[in-house]
């Protein structure tokens, strides 16, 4: 077994020497190499343009508040702006970044942010032992074996499938769930009875999923060189796997490699939307965060390949003390064990290139809000853990830019609440330029989609690309459209993340527990009971501007349309007929939908698996 080597940054830096490699692998990785000081530049010109971006607009704004003279609400207002800068302005200068890669390095984009990609060029053998692991809740058993059974045997069809075993880590709780688990397993075992196949089910469920992954590891101390965590929704291809392997072997100063997820055919037209614009901005916006963050990068929890021992040594979670929703048991885990991993000395990288590592997306809108909120609940618990001792400033920025993410969201209704209530305050905008206000809106509006256009002109630029979409007019109008939606569900994905960021207040937290992955469509009573707040919130908002400024209403349009309608959204986006159409026209298809993929063998598409 291969013992893990810990590497001083610095000197591999300079010298990028690692024992085993070929000459020509250490020379093509040194020379794509940065220094420390130019990495250091890097996010100095990050933080510069950064903190001129929010200054001009966060200028701006107070400017356009100021005219009237400045009142409690006024404040109030920036400051509550304020705070959805940084997201903002990170997503566009990141996306940026990534645009500028991707036409200046093309193919080798990634290996320009990931130089350890050049010490391997896939024909190297495998070494190690693997562990693939799928934590499972209360999911359905079957969709979640056919995943993990047809990596298994794309691995098989490999000479190396011998280096791999595969766990079922159960913490399900519903008696019936887990007797279909352990059928399910034992009928794979008949099938594959050469493979290490083994199922765990916990009686203490402590710790939900990280809990879950530490408690295996305690059991199997010393056996692995790495694991590979799986979600139950995950779908990786053989390739993919390999890879990782490939360039862990041959880069001991990484603890963890991260690779890019993007979403599965899906037969929902919300789902197809979602991921079709999920999928350039997460292209452009994590090539562009790689070239910066470096040694720093994300771990998103799952299609992630992690160093056995390093990551049993230092990053077993700890239990936040007190009472209420932000204490006990972290429920979102992954960067926070990206953070502890490098205060160990372990470089955290990621693979910024679409590939065979998928999942599958929220089937609707009110799924995917659940989805959200648990995920805040878990990102907001974070705020107790930034002082941490001994964590990188990179890792303390990942987790700010975590917490950012889900404070964004209700400082935005904040502002539009706080708006409203200035509205009565007539002398206030006495003066103020009308082309002023819609200015500012159309640049907010803008930054917020910024990482998607970059990502879109990605594809439209590369003529190979564009092809596998469908070509790019195609792109064009899915890309039109997808902007349309995102405009109508984000307000009402950020109006219930506001509803529950106040109720942590109250002590109202969310749970672990199994994920809605599939669905035909939304029913009118569940959008009803699930999205009542918004449209309650959208009719009041409405007709109050209405009625004492009625000039309002041309700023508030697009989030007024959005919460007053949010049920019928809801569900006319998870519409059959509307769904069919999209599938049979090719509207949001993404290269999957239309037979684009390394290994198709590997990737059942969402309607199979259903």
């Amino acid at each position: 077994m291969n013992n893990p080597v810990k590497f001083d940054p610095e000197v591999l830096a300079a010298s990028d020497v690692v024992p085993g490699l070929s000459a020509a692998a250490r020379t093509a990785s040194s020379v794509l190499a940065p220094s420390r000081a130019t990495i250091a530049r890097r996010r100095t010109l990050v933080l510069v343009l950064n903190v001129a971006t929010i200054g001009v607009l966060f200028g701006a704004m107070a400017v356009f508040l100021s005219y009237g003279g400045l009142i409690i609400t006024d404040i109030a207002m920036l400051a509550a702006y304020a705070i959805t800068l940084p997201w903002l302005s990170i997503g566009l200068w990141n996306s940026v970044i990534g645009l500028t890669l991707s036409l200046k390095h093309g193919d080798r984009a990634a290996v320009s942010v990931t130089p350890a990609l050049a010490r391997v060029d896939g024909t190297e053998a495998i070494q190690s032992r693997v562990a693939i692991v799928m934590p499972l809740r209360n999911e359905d058993p079957d969709a979640s074996l056919a995943r993990i059974r047809g990596l298994q045997d794309a691995l098989t069809a490999t000479p190396y499938g011998h280096h791999f075993t595969y766990h079922i880590l159960s913490d399900t709780d519903i008696e019936a769930v887990a007797l279909k688990e352990e059928a399910g397993v034992a009928a794979w075992r008949r099938t594959r009875p050469e493979t290490e196949i083994h199922y765990r089910r916990r009686e203490d469920n402590s710790g939900y999923k990280a809990g879950n992954i530490a408690a295996f590891l305690d059991d199997h101390v010393g056996q692995y060189d790495f694991f590979l965590p799986l979600d139950a929704d995950s779908v990786m291809g053989a390739p993919s796997v390999l890879r990782l392997i490939q360039v862990m072997e041959a880069s001991p100063e990484i603890g963890m490699l991260q690779s890019l997820v993007t979403g599965l055919p899906s037969r929902t037209l919300f789902t197809r939307a979602f991921q079709f614009g999920m999928r350039h901005g997460m292209r452009s916006y994590t090539l562009g965060s790689a070239w910066w963050q470096a040694d720093c990068g994300p771990n998103w929890g799952h299609n992630v390949l992690i160093r056995t021992k390093a990551f049993h040594e230092h990053c077993m979670l700890p239990v936040l003390p007190g009472k209420g929703p932000l204490s006990g048991y972290i429920l979102s885990h992954d960067q926070l064990e990206a953070a502890l991993i490098r205060r160990a000395g372990y470089e955290v990288r990621v693979l910024a290139e679409e590939s065979d590592s998928h999942e599958e997306n929220p089937p609707s809108l009110a799924d995917f809000i659940r989805r959200e909120l648990r995920w805040a609940n878990g990102n907001m618990q974070y705020l107790r853990l930034l002082n941490m001792p001994g964590l990188k400033t990179m890792s303390r920025i990942q987790l700010f830019l975590a917490i950012q993410m889900y404070a964004a969201a209700p400082a935005w209704m904040a502002f539009v609440a706080l708006g409203s209530l200035l509205v009565l305050q007539t002398n206030q905008f006495v003066g103020a330029p009308l082309w002023m206000g819609l200015s500012l809106f159309a640049v907010v509006l803008l930054l917020n989609l910024m990482p998607k256009f970059m990502g879109l002109a990605q594809v439209l630029l590369s003529r190979k690309m564009s092809a596998s979409y469908g070509g790019r007019m195609r792109v064009v109008i899915s890309g039109f459209v997808e902007t349309v939606v995102s405009m109508l569900t984000a307000p009402i994905v950020a109006f219930g993340l506001t509803v529950f960021v106040i109720g942590l207040f109250f002590n109202r937290r969310v749970g672990w527990d199994a994920q809605q992955r599939d669905r035909a469509y939304l029913t009118w009573s569940e959008a009803a009971r699930v999205l009542w707040p918004q449209t309650l919130a959208g009719v009041v908002m409405t007709g109050w501007l209405a009625y004492w400024v009625p000039m309002a209403l041309i700023f508030g349009a697009p989030m007024l349309l959005a919460l007053s309608f949010a049920i019928p959204i809801a569900v006319i986006t998870t519409s059959p007929a509307l769904s069919r159409f999209s599938i049979s026209t090719g509207l949001f298809d993404i290269p999957e939908d239309r037979g684009n993929v390394t290994s198709a063998s590997s990737m059942p598409r969402a309607l199979d698996v259903a």
